[in-house]
């Protein structure tokens, strides 16, 4: 099979692999698409560590070729999407109920690129281990748990609903995480390919009121067109003072930063009203820190809430119904189709700020 392969920092090549296979409670799929994250392209340019040889890509569409002993919630034939993370389904973490904290998940896939049994399912025809970012779906084929393996409806569209995998999925657990109630003011920090969905998620499904920072004009203005009340371009404004102007001083009751950088973040607790949230979902670079005012975060009773995605089994059957109701819209958020031989030009383009919402390689 093809696939994107990464074994020097900057670059990926086009490579022949094996076609993997499923061991038990695991789930081969052909891929359909896979989206273009920001995650994937702090890996390939180095900022996140990662072994290497490694095949990245960790929202995924596809339909299921073959099954592993144990599999009984998909079968040969379904069009399914697989989310980022892989609950084990046995850990601590697991077994409260909390999937987005996977031990395994860190320890095994996103520490040391295998899976949960300390193996990697990719390899060349030579016998050469490839490591897995997530199930690896930038290739024609990938391998994923069970537990991360979800049947979608026909209606929807198979591969523009590979994005409910990640961009939707983080976005729907920053709102959740946050905390966002009906009628409450949110501003968004970054208007990418999770931010715009931080917007549309906020807007129609936890009907909050969205104000919108990011510094490109295009993609304020699409949030703009999905539901956000108010933009603040940050190269024009200072985005604490606007978002205080438009409330009366007083703040909005939750920020959610979705860049991953320590000014934006500073700007999001600021923002905040006494007693409201700041929820953090962008990454950065390994060992960046950001700061904050500890007096004021003190007095105000500022919450600050990491979020790293939501939980794919509690949280998935839900937002693939709201996708299927049409309440999160998939297709409009997909705004960009390459081929795998486009993927290192696409990643350009979205280092550079050129990719409005989300981005997909379509495979088939």
């Amino acid at each position: 099979m093809k696939a994107a392969v990464l074994r020097n920092i900057g670059t990926l090549t086009i490579e022949e692999l094996k076609v993997p296979e499923p061991k038990g409670e695991e789930v081969l799929i052909k891929v359909n698409s896979v989206g273009l994250c920001h995650s994937d392209l702090h890996v390939l340019k180095g900022h996140i560590p990662f072994p290497l040889p490694a095949v990245l890509g960790h929202e995924v569409a596809g339909t299921v070729v073959k099954v592993g002993n144990g599999v009984d919630n998909v079968q040969v034939g379904d069009r399914v999407i697989g989310p980022f993370i892989l609950p084990c389904g046995k850990c601590e973490y697991c077994m409260r109920g909390q999937e987005d904290l996977c031990e395994k998940f860190y320890n095994y896939n996103r520490l040391r690129g295998v899976y949960y049994d300390g193996k990697t399912r990719l390899s060349t025809p030579s016998g050469e281990s490839i490591h897995m970012y997530s199930m690896a779906a930038h290739a024609e084929y990938s391998v994923i748990p069970s537990t991360s393996v979800f049947k979608i409806p026909d209606k929807l569209d198979h591969a523009k609903s590979a994005i409910l995998g990640c961009a939707i999925m983080t976005a729907y657990g920053a709102c959740k995480n946050a905390n966002l109630r009906p009628a409450e003011t949110v501003a968004v920090f970054g208007i990418g390919g999770v931010g715009i969905n931080v917007v549309q998620i906020a807007t129609r499904v936890f009907r909050s009121n969205v104000i919108a920072i990011d510094l490109s004009d295009e993609k304020l203005d699409y949030a703009k067109s999905i539901g956000a009340i108010r933009t603040v371009n940050s190269k024009r404004e200072e985005p604490v003072k606007a978002i205080l102007d438009a409330t009366d001083g007083k703040g909005v009751d939750a920020a959610i930063e979705v860049i991953g950088i320590k000014d934006t973040i500073n700007a999001a607790i600021k923002s905040v009203r006494s007693g409201g949230r700041a929820a953090l979902v962008g990454l950065s670079s390994k060992g960046s820190e950001a700061n904050f005012e500890i007096n004021s975060l003190v007095r105000r009773g500022v919450r600050i809430i990491g979020s790293y995605g939501a939980k794919p089994r509690i949280d998935m059957p839900e937002i693939i119904s709201l996708a299927s109701r049409g309440i999160i819209n998939v297709e409009e958020a997909v705004s960009a189709e390459y081929k795998l031989e486009e993927i290192n030009s696409a990643f350009e383009k979205l280092e550079q700020g050129r990719i409005v919402g989300r981005a997909i390689i379509k495979m088939v």
